[in-house]
C-alpha cells in the first residue's frame, strides 16, 4: 500500500512538475502576409517597407542586417537568449519567419513564450512605422 502511494504521489508531483515547466512554452509564432500600408491606406514602395522594417528591429533592440533586397536577418540577444529571424518583404506586405534560437528551447513545435512576444512587439511597431507614411 506504502509503495502505491509513493508511486502516486510521485506521478502527481511528475505531472505538476511538466505542467509547470509547459506553461512557458507555446507553439512557434510567425507573421505571415502581412499587410504593408499607410494610415491612410496609400500604397508603400518596397524602400519604404524595407526603412520601416529597420527602424522598427532597432526600436525593438533587434540587430537588423539586410541580406538583399527584399529581405533582412534580424537577432534579439536578451540576457543568455538568442532568437534569429528573416523578414522578407515587397512593398505591400512582409514575413517574419523563425530560423533559429539559442535557450528558448524550441522542439520543432513549441517554444518559450517570449519569443513569441518579441515577434509580436516587433511586427506592432513595424505596423505602427508602415503608418507614418
Amino acid at each position: 500500500m506504502a509503495k502505491k502511494l509513493f508511486l502516486a504521489s510521485l506521478i502527481i508531483v511528475g505531472g505538476l512538475f511538466y505542467a509547470g515547466c509547459s506553461a512557458t512554452q507555446q507553439p512557434l509564432y510567425n507573421v505571415q502576409g502581412a499587410q504593408a500600408q499607410s494610415f491612410d491606406g496609400r500604397k508603400l514602395t518596397q524602400a519604404q517597407v524595407e526603412k520601416a522594417i529597420l527602424q522598427a528591429g532597432a526600436q525593438r533592440g533587434w540587430v537588423m542586417r539586410k541580406v538583399k533586397d527584399g529581405l533582412i536577418s534580424a537577432t534579439l540577444n536578451a540576457r543568455n537568449h538568442m532568437a534569429l529571424v528573416e523578414i522578407s518583404y515587397t512593398g505591400s506586405s512582409y514575413n517574419i519567419v523563425y530560423k533559429n534560437s539559442q535557450n528558448l528551447n524550441y522542439d520543432g513545435i513549441n517554444i518559450h513564450k517570449n519569443y513569441n512576444s518579441w515577434v509580436r512587439n516587433l511586427d506592432n511597431t513595424i505596423q505602427l512605422d508602415l503608418g507614418g507614411f
